[in-house]
């Protein structure tokens, strides 16, 4: 649907009625998958880009990094001990899931082939502005970040963990047995 033709159907939120109700999915959404299925969606329907392929990775990062895509690469990096951070400081799964949702978006718009930073932060607000409108946390987060909230410290251990692969982020293995 066109960009235009989505303003004029928004509701008093600003948000676009595309028949899918963005905050409603991702309030509701359960793990990266559900969360990831959302970013690609919203991605296809604002910008018209699209890929397959990806693979998503939990790490121990320094805090300053959320995540990372390496270009050319199939995978997108997650910052385990700022996630882990980040989830004993939100009050809700919302507010949890808007964060990865925030990363997966920044990420996956990097592994479209937008290697520009600048261009990514707009991408970024202009997908979530389209989908889940100005009031959102997604939006809060693309926007600022951590600067108006307190993280708790990561917690410090025995050291690093092994990276973890998060098995089947784009819900692509099938059964064939119904």
């Amino acid at each position: 649907m066109p960009a235009a033709t989505q303003a004029a159907q928004a509701d008093h939120r600003g948000v676009p009625k595309t028949g899918l109700d963005y905050a409603k999915r991702l309030d509701e959404s359960r793990d990266f998958a559900d969360v990831f299925t959302l970013v690609k969606r919203a991605v296809k329907e604002t910008l018209a880009q699209a890929r397959a392929g990806l693979m998503l990775v939990l790490a121990d990062l320094p805090l300053q990094v959320g995540a990372f895509h390496e270009v050319g690469s199939n995978t997108i990096v997650l910052n385990r001990r700022l996630l882990g951070a980040v989830m004993r400081s939100c009050k809700s799964t919302l507010e949890i899931n808007s964060y990865v949702f925030a990363v997966l978006l920044h990420e996956y718009l990097h592994s479209l082939g937008h290697v520009d930073e600048r261009e990514v932060r707009e991408l970024s607000f202009q997908v979530a502005r389209s989908c889940l409108g100005e009031d959102h946390p997604a939006m809060n987060f693309l926007v600022k970040g951590f600067t108006d909230r307190k993280l708790s410290p990561p917690h410090e251990g025995g050291g690093a963990e092994l990276p973890q692969l998060i098995p089947d982020l784009e819900r692509t293995a099938h059964t064939y047995i119904h």
